[in-house]
C-alpha cells in the first residue's frame, strides 16, 4: 500500500483532479480545505507528504507551511507547495516558509505522479528535493 498523502486544498476542481490522479496511483488521500484544518488534521493522520496550496482561505499557504513545521511530529514530512503562483520569488518564498518543494499549477497530470513520488523517495533517503 502507498503512504497517505494530505492534501490541503480549497478549490473542488483542483482537489478532485490532484485526488484523482493520486488515488489512480495507489496513493491515499486525506482533504483539508483550509489552513487551520490541514494542521488539524496533520497532527492526527501522520502523513507521508503535505500537499499544500498556497491560496488558502483563513490563513495562506505560508503560514500553514511554518504552523505545520511548529510540530515535532511533522518536521520530516515533505511539504510540497502546489501553486499558480509562478513569479519570481514565489518559489523561494514557498521554500523560506518551510516547503521542501514547488509544483506550478496547472498540474501535469503526466508528470503530477512522479513529481510527488520523487519527493516520497526524497524523504525516505533523508534528502530534500526541489523540482
Amino acid at each position: 500500500m502507498k503512504p497517505t498523502i494530505l492534501l490541503i486544498e480549497d478549490n473542488e476542481q483542483n482537489l478532485y483532479l490532484a485526488t484523482f490522479l493520486l488515488e489512480q496511483n495507489g496513493f491515499t488521500v486525506v482533504p483539508a480545505r483550509s489552513g487551520p484544518e490541514g494542521i488539524e488534521l496533520a497532527g492526527r493522520v501522520q502523513p507521508a507528504l503535505i500537499i499544500l496550496d498556497i491560496q488558502l482561505p483563513q490563513m495562506d499557504g505560508y503560514a500553514v507551511a511554518q504552523g505545520l513545521k511548529q510540530n515535532p511530529v511533522l518536521k520530516d514530512v515533505p511539504i510540497v507547495a502546489v501553486t499558480s503562483y509562478a513569479m519570481v520569488g514565489d518559489r523561494e518564498r514557498a521554500l523560506e516558509a518551510g516547503c521542501t518543494g514547488y509544483i506550478e499549477k496547472p498540474i501535469n497530470p503526466d508528470t503530477f505522479r512522479t513529481q510527488i513520488e520523487m519527493y516520497l523517495k526524497a524523504r525516505s533517503a533523508g534528502g530534500e528535493t526541489q523540482s
